[in-house]
């Protein structure tokens, strides 16, 4: 526990997981900062700082998950009342940053909401972004101010790597997470297979052919985001048909929506290994979801920023 008697360093939170938030400040030894995100009677959020930031190092802790619009706005009005309220420096913490699978145009007339956040981010005020697992690396140069990107695999891999399996294949289920899945692979010591997949629109994917080795091995596919569970639980089926032992799925951001419960407790999946960067609710708790708490290291990322410290040394 770090105690800092001055109180330069505060942490506050809107309400996308106010939970997050307090293990972080309970990490760091402080207390979370005094704060409401409250509705007008019309839907509009207010916000109410309720104690000096004047020349304090404030971290906002709020992932952009589901209502993404409704945490969004809470994070750019929370970052506008503190510059307005003369903090020295503002980092929005967002373990879970939506819109950020819009990061290219695939169409003609395609928006890129990635670029948009990042925009109405730097345009609120913010001096600094500390996300979890963007789910493509180019959106960092999306903003003209400094990101700190930290990675979900260490966390996974450390998990996995206490269960103690034999005969274990890292699996990407597309082309764009390998790598990803090679950083998975590198740290269990394994190899890896990929998933060929096309996705014909959004939320719907086929599974067209499965690269490697598959016979006989015990299967851990990962991704940063399970949303509906569709790649996740064809995947699966995919791998067991090609002769897999078992399968295992893990990601950092559990998105969960639509259908993805019921796909998930109906799958052959052994296990679904998830962070806790998205609070899950307790009608989403499953019998084979397991959640990592990634509180310990976001507060050692804002320890080191708050320091002026390298943050990559937490994964040296």
């Amino acid at each position: 526990m770090i105690a800092y008697p001055d109180r330069r360093l505060k942490i506050f939170t809107g309400n996308a997981n106010p939970a997050l938030a307090k293990q972080i400040a309970e990490h760091l030894g402080i207390p979370l900062g005094q704060g409401q995100v409250m509705r007008f009677s019309d839907g509009e959020v207010h916000v109410r700082i309720e104690e000096s930031v004047r020349g304090a190092d404030v971290f906002v802790v709020q992932p952009t998950s589901a209502p993404v619009n409704e945490h969004l706005m809470e994070l750019l009005i929370t970052i506008d009342a503190l510059r307005r309220a003369s903090a020295r420096r503002i980092t929005a913490v967002i373990p879970y940053y939506g819109y950020a699978r819009q990061d290219r145009k695939t169409r003609a007339r395609d928006p890129i909401t990635a670029k948009l956040t990042a925009n109405l981010l730097t345009t609120a005020g913010v001096d600094r972004v500390l996300a979890m697992d963007l789910h493509a690396g180019q959106i960092q140069g999306f903003f003209d101010i400094p990101v700190d990107h930290l990675p979900g695999v260490p966390i996974l891999a450390e998990y996995f790597k206490g269960k103690g399996l034999q005969d274990m294949l890292v699996v990407s289920p597309d082309l764009g997470g390998v790598t990803r899945a090679r950083d998975l692979a590198n740290r269990l010591g394994v190899d890896i297979a990929i998933i060929d997949k096309r996705r014909p629109e959004p939320n719907v994917a086929e599974i067209m052919n499965i690269i490697g080795r598959i016979r006989g091995k015990r299967v851990i596919m990962i991704d940063d985001i399970i949303d509906t569970a569709g790649t996740i639980t064809q995947g699966a089926e995919a791998l067991l048909a090609q002769g897999a032992s078992e399968v295992y799925a893990c990601c950092t951001h559990a998105v969960l929506s639509g259908p993805a419960v019921a796909r998930l407790s109906a799958s052959p999946i052994t296990e679904v290994v998830i962070t806790d960067t998205i609070p899950l609710p307790t009608d989403k708790h499953i019998a084979k979801i397991t959640v990592l708490p990634v509180a310990s290291l976001l507060g050692d990322a804002i320890l080191r920023i708050y320091e002026d410290l390298s943050v990559s040394k937490l994964f040296d």
